[in-house]
């Protein structure tokens, strides 16, 4: 099992799926792309797993369902993009959004609109101005490598970018969100592995913020990965989203947060779902958001506790909730 399912026929095939007119439609507002090693995973779990697996990243008639309310920059990157590349919200840090690919789309995505075919990867002269961007902005103390997911780029990609950030003396911090460690951990090449060590070395921590849903996405693959990346220096945090009828309960969060400690993956960010087109059957409700944090705060360890925040719309930033 090798390649990408990038369509319906792949779901159709594989018995995922039963075709409708509602599900055409989504396919060609919203693409579809599941990695090998997620496919892997649904052979291996257990049924109510391999549901938690199914509703992330196989596409659902119920995306068909856009209210008023969704919007296709529910975060409004727009607003604070000052140059192709960056968003720069906060006072000390700035995202570079290196590339719109991803190795899976996600169905409750909240850039699902801006991704894959529909964006790029940073030109050359791009990349160039963004650096440029960090260089006059002396408040800058961290720069975020999103996107897409940065990591899905090669090595030979990423050191351009990466020794570029190493030579600003103000950026001390290097963060990366990625889902790859996890959903396609072969693309943690021995070469990405000493180009992060080498960013170290230069007196840059880096840091990798790590995205997973579920504790059934861990595979033996990623755990080996997960400890390479712990040998080589880097911080390993976590960010996941709430999602209606795949972690929001107590037996799936405590399994989710424990697998993080477990993997060396210090809890971080607990999302409440952001107003993207066509995710309301993802949402869970705000009261019922807290609960579940406040629960799981009286029942298992502290450091197992990750931080609940929502993105307020239209670009206005994060607040806690929990």
């Amino acid at each position: 099992m090798s390649r990408y399912w990038t369509n319906l026929a792949d779901l159709y095939k594989e018995g995922l799926l039963t075709e409708t007119a509602e599900l055409t439609e989504v396919a060609k507002a919203f693409q579809i792309k599941i990695s090998p090693t997620i496919q892997k995973q649904l052979e291996k779990v257990t049924a109510n797993e391999r549901e938690a697996l199914i509703r992330q990243f196989i596409p659902s008639p119920l995306e068909a369902n856009i209210l008023p309310t969704e919007l296709d920059d529910p975060i409004g990157d727009r607003r604070f993009t000052p140059t192709p590349g960056v968003v720069h919200r906060y006072k000390d840090r700035a995202l570079l959004k290196i590339t719109q690919l991803c190795e899976v789309y996600c169905r409750f995505c909240f850039r699902k609109e801006m991704i894959g075919q529909k964006g790029a990867t940073l030109s050359e002269s791009e990349l160039k101005a963004a650096i440029a961007y960090f260089q006059a902005h002396t408040e800058l103390w961290e720069v975020i490598l999103t996107g897409g997911d940065p990591l899905i780029l090669s090595a030979r990609r990423l050191q351009i970018a990466l020794e570029a950030l190493c030579t600003i003396p103000h950026i001390r911090n290097i963060r990366i969100h990625s889902r790859i460690p996890i959903i396609s951990p072969e693309k943690i090449t021995p070469e990405l592995l000493t180009l992060l060590e080498n960013c170290i070395d230069q007196g840059k921590a880096i840091t990798l913020v790590i995205h997973a849903n579920h504790a059934s996405e861990f595979s033996n693959e990623a755990t080996i990965i997960l400890k390479k990346l712990r040998k080589a220096g880097v911080l390993l945090l976590s960010q996941s989203v709430l999602l209606k009828s795949i972690n929001d309960s107590i037996p799936a969060l405590t399994a989710l947060m424990r697998t993080f400690i477990i993997n060396g993956i210090k809890p971080y960010y607990l999302h409440q779902m952001d107003l993207a087109r066509g995710t309301s059957h993802f949402v869970v409700e705000e009261a019922r958001a807290i609960e579940l944090v406040e629960t799981l705060r009286q029942e298992i360890s502290g450091i197992c506790i990750p931080r609940l925040i929502v993105e307020i719309p239209e670009g206005e930033g994060k607040r806690a909730l929990a």
